[in-house]
């Protein structure tokens, strides 16, 4: 990947940073061209040993997130499965940009409680004096500098599962495990472009022809993990891992907004028996379902995405109660967190509101 080094696998070529896909983002390039999302421009590293300035150390970051993007949803999955929620507390921006890109309406004032910022863009000023790229998210700021660290999401979850080992809750996963690190990368690589990136490659398409080769290859990806799956309850190996995040935020957002709103509709996940059950799997898993905003989801994408959505309608359905529903998926085998244990609650306030569940 560009930038500092380091560990470069899951897909880790810096292509694509993050979701900010709203009003003056500019980070993903639509239009009259064909859709191309943008390099992660900040790609300093936190890590253990601290070689590019910002070490691991309890307490320093701030993890500035949207519920709505699932580019972030990642590295709040792994920031729960790994148990650092008080290591590395969370800034929760509002799923509705304005021309600033994210912003924290959700606080009182309209401020980060701890950034004292009221967009997310001040800590990328802070950082570049006028940074002409977009504010995405998720990202890393150091709290005593106010600095944007990194938005480089590709990055961020590898780390988190690599680097900040020794903050970890006692009965962690290993998200990343040392042996199938080329596997869970090839894996990652091969549906990142076609799945996570190709439903964003057929909503804003502006041709018939590149929207039907972006709904192409959405689909013959989606099969052929269909019938990996079949037999084997994740991607790699018998364990959660990096490769599992990834696919579910795409599956996850599905059916609620891509089917519809990116016409990603030839069948729903929910018409797929693997995919659906899969999905299923992993969203009753302590640390995934527990971190899906369906309202925030929603509103972000057919509010925001007024090109796509001109009326500002945004559905009332699909029915969530499926999520709910057994998904039979123990019968083969598989432990969710290997020889570790599932995480606790979420922590207070971080709670998903009712809206917003199943």
């Amino acid at each position: 990947m560009d930038g500092n080094g380091g560990v470069t696998g899951a897909n880790g070529n810096g292509e694509g940073n993050g979701e900010g896909l709203g009003p003056g983002s500019g980070n993903a390039q639509y239009g009259r061209k064909k859709f191309r999302r943008s390099r992660s421009h900040f790609t300093d590293r936190v890590t253990a040993d601290g070689a590019d300035g910002w070490p691991v150390e309890a307490g320093r970051y701030r993890l500035v997130v949207s519920r709505a993007c699932p580019w972030a949803s990642r590295a709040l999955i792994s920031r729960r499965l790994l148990g650092l929620e008080a290591a590395l507390p969370v800034a929760v921006t509002d799923p509705i940009q304005d021309d600033r890109s994210w912003r924290f309406t959700l606080d009182p004032d309209g401020r980060d409680p701890v950034l004292g910022i009221r967009y997310l863009a001040e800590a990328y000023d802070a950082r570049e004096t006028g940074y002409p790229g977009g504010v995405s998210v998720p990202a890393i700021v150091d709290v005593p500098s106010g600095l944007l660290v990194t938005n480089d999401y590709l990055q961020i979850t590898l780390d988190l599962a690599t680097e900040w080992t020794a903050l970890h809750r006692p009965g962690a996963p290993d998200l990343y495990p040392e042996a199938l690190r080329d596997e869970i990368d090839d894996v990652v690589e091969s549906f990142y472009e076609d799945v996570n990136n190709g439903v964003y490659r057929a909503g804003f398409a502006t041709g018939q022809a590149e929207y039907e080769a972006a709904y192409g290859d959405v689909f013959r990806r989606l099969d052929a993990l269909s019938e990996r799956l079949a037999d084997r309850r994740y991607l790699v190996g018998d364990t959660i891992t990096e490769a599992d995040i990834r696919l579910f935020t795409t599956l996850v957002r599905f059916d609620a907004v891509y089917h519809n709103h990116f016409r990603c509709n030839r069948s729903k996940i929910a018409e797929d028996p693997v995919l659906w059950a899969y999905a299923r799997d992993l969203f009753q898993t302590p640390g995934f379902g527990d971190t899906v905003d369906f309202d925030h989801i929603k509103r972000h994408y057919y509010l925001v995405h007024t090109g796509i959505n001109p009326t500002g309608i945004v559905p009332a359905g699909p029915d969530l109660s499926g999520w709910l529903t057994p998904h039979g998926r123990e019968a083969l085998g598989g432990r969710p967190f290997g020889e570790g244990t599932p995480p606790g609650a979420p922590p207070v306030g971080e709670e998903i509101p009712v809206v917003g569940r199943p």
